[in-house]
């Protein structure tokens, strides 16, 4: 066999198995290798200006756009605290419409009476109407255990809060996960904005 051929043919062998492992090594069969890569990439802060928000549309071009971006993501964090504020304030408000009871104590009921007017929450009162006078005890409960009961006034309202919610959540994740520096301090700052102007108005469970 001709020495030329055959260095030419040990070389095209070697290039091609050269070739297939590098293939390999960079893609598994599991594809377990390629996906550590993409983790790894996206777990590390960038502050690059030209970062992406939302759509390739909405792509900062320059110092004013990206600046533009984090003050728009300040603004949105704020409107979030505001709208658990506002969460908290109207489940309040509901609550204390749906639990204000009035009970009347009638003739011939005297353990009734005495069991209500023990209650911390009764205040005794006197009902006059048409010149007859009846003792009663007015009950305001404020909070209690019981499933609360589906209402058309309510339900849809409080579907609709929720969902407007979620929805600004999600955006202010979604900015985050685009692992900018300059975006995750616009939220952080954001949250601290709002929480300082609403913060007293948001119940435990809402943070």
């Amino acid at each position: 066999m001709d020495p030329l051929l055959y260095a030419r043919h040990g070389a095209e062998s070697h290039s091609g198995h050269t070739t297939t492992n590098t293939a390999a090594a960079s893609t598994s069969p599991d594809g377990s290798m390629g996906m550590d890569t993409h983790m790894s990439m996206m777990a590390i802060f960038q502050n690059s200006m030209s970062t992406s928000l939302f759509s390739t549309k909405w792509t900062p071009t320059n110092a004013g756009a990206y600046a533009g971006t984090c003050i728009f993501l300040i603004i949105l964090a704020v409107i979030f605290r505001g709208l658990l504020a506002f969460k908290s304030w109207q489940e309040l408000r509901w609550l204390d419409k749906e639990m204000n009871r009035r009970y009347v104590v009638v003739n011939g009921k005297a353990p009734l009476a005495e069991n209500l007017s023990r209650d911390s929450l009764g205040k005794a009162a006197v009902l006059s109407e048409n010149g007859v006078e009846e003792n009663v005890v007015i009950v305001q409960r404020r909070t209690g255990s019981h499933a609360r009961p589906w209402r058309l006034s309510v339900d849809p309202v409080r579907a609709a809060i929720d969902t407007v919610v979620a929805g600004v959540g999600y955006l202010l994740m979604l900015a985050v996960m685009s692992m900018n520096v300059g975006y995750f301090l616009s939220v952080l700052g954001g949250t601290f904005l709002g929480s300082l102007l609403v913060g007293r108005f948001i119940s435990s469970t809402e943070h």
